[in-house]
């Protein structure tokens, strides 16, 4: 039998968590099971990675059988796997050219730097300030706290990286102000994640294009959350018919294997020659076995338009849901498989409860609970999870109810 979680006071662990009461010791689909054999149904899918839900035999089956071929070699060698990996991205979206990484994180912190060096071998190195929007996240190195400017994840790790220009979001004034002979690209997440899944309107999009066009700027979309079929479609972008220059991807490409990429036309990483940046794990074999069976069965005939059948059935009920508790659930938000519940009441309360349910979401800024599912669910899985937020919800009414202690 596995070990019980440790606790808080017991844990030798760096305490940056605040963890959950609860350990899992397997998954099976869209259920995480701990030891003792309690099974709860993920609907925060580790916020957004397990695409393709837990133990996906298809992933299974490429992760074993690589594992018993070759781990590492570094990049100093070829790379069929990545070469095959990359040539599918591109012909799947606009980009032309791919650099692996490990994370999220890391993908945009070559974002960054592409957006920079294009600019810097144009003969422009004054243009590498980068416009973000306020209520973003694009990772926690320094240079990605800084470019999402929560203060909250910049206090204590100063002096803030130089470089980035924070504007309020779905502002077209502040934007257009904040553009200087200084400025190299504008960065933004279509749906904001952790800022509250606030959806950025199509038409801000198309201004950004028009924009980074009118400008010579490079547009950068962070589709770490909302890509690999998340939204509906292969990436959000899709939906409104913009193109970025650059693109950052992770969770669900590597469906539960660590790993990310930045994605760009041929353009845009024109200036990343011989030794201009590098990895170590970045693109490793078993990463990039796993990253081409995700997409074996994400790029399947089919497979991203029932992800929106799903979504559409899942937000019906949701609304449902809104109508009959309108004392907790005060908005429904989000796009396909990338839901949030914006409520009266605080969000980590509801967490807890749902948990209390057997019902695992994820809580986000602007007081609101992400519903992140596998993109594998069910009708039946929706119904279920409806049935355990139904749940969570009038729990949470009876505590609204219960008289204050005196």
């Amino acid at each position: 039998m596995a070990p019980a979680p440790v606790s808080a006071s017991q844990s030798v662990l760096v305490p940056t968590y605040a963890r959950a009461p609860v350990a899992f010791e397997r998954g099976e689909g869209p259920w995480a099971i701990t030891a003792d054999g309690t099974r709860y149904l993920d609907f925060g899918a580790g916020i957004a990675v397990n695409a393709l839900g837990h133990a996906h035999p298809h992933l299974v089956k490429t992760l074993t059988e690589q594992a018993g071929k070759i781990w590492h070699t570094s990049n100093l060698y070829g790379a069929p796997d990545g070469e095959r990996l990359a040539r599918r991205l591109c012909e799947a979206t606009f980009a032309e050219r791919v650099f692996f990484t490990n994370s999220g994180a890391e993908a945009n912190e070559c974002a960054i730097k592409m957006a920079r060096k294009y600019h810097a071998a144009k003969g422009h190195p004054e243009r590498y300030r980068i416009i973000t929007f306020e209520g973003a996240f694009h990772g926690r190195t320094l240079a990605t706290i800084a470019a999402g400017g929560q203060q909250k994840y910049i206090d204590g790790f100063g002096p803030k990286v130089d470089g980035f220009d924070q504007v309020p979001f779905d502002d077209e004034k502040a934007l257009r102000a904040a553009i200087t002979p200084e400025t190299a690209a504008l960065m933004i997440e279509p749906i904001q994640g952790e800022g509250g899944l606030r959806s950025v309107p199509a038409r801000f999009l198309k201004l950004l294009r028009d924009l980074c066009d009118e400008h010579g700027l490079m547009l950068i979309f962070d589709e770490i959350q909302t890509g690999v079929g998340r939204t509906g479609k292969f990436f959000a972008h899709e939906k409104y018919g913009v193109t970025p220059d650059i693109m950052s991807i992770a969770k669900g490409i590597g469906g539960g294997f660590p790993m990310g990429a930045c994605l760009a036309t041929e353009e845009a990483a024109s200036g990343m020659t011989l030794g201009t940046h590098g990895t170590t794990f970045g693109g490793n074999p078993l990463a990039m076995a796993v990253g081409n069976a995700v997409l074996d069965v994400v790029l399947a005939p089919g497979f991203i338009e029932n992800v929106g059948q799903i979504a559409l059935r899942l937000k019906q009920s949701l609304a449902e849901l809104k109508d009959k508790h309108p004392e907790v659930i005060a908005e429904i938000r989000g796009e396909g498989l990338m839901l949030g519940l914006k409520l009266h009441t605080l969000n980590t309360d509801f967490v807890n409860e749902a948990r209390a349910h057997g019902l695992l979401v994820v809580g986000a800024g602007d007081n609101v609970v992400r519903l992140l599912p596998p993109l594998i669910i069910s009708e039946a899985d929706v119904a279920e999870a409806v049935s355990r937020l139904d749940k969570a919800a009038s729990g949470i009414e009876v505590t609204l109810k219960r008289p204050a202690a005196e």
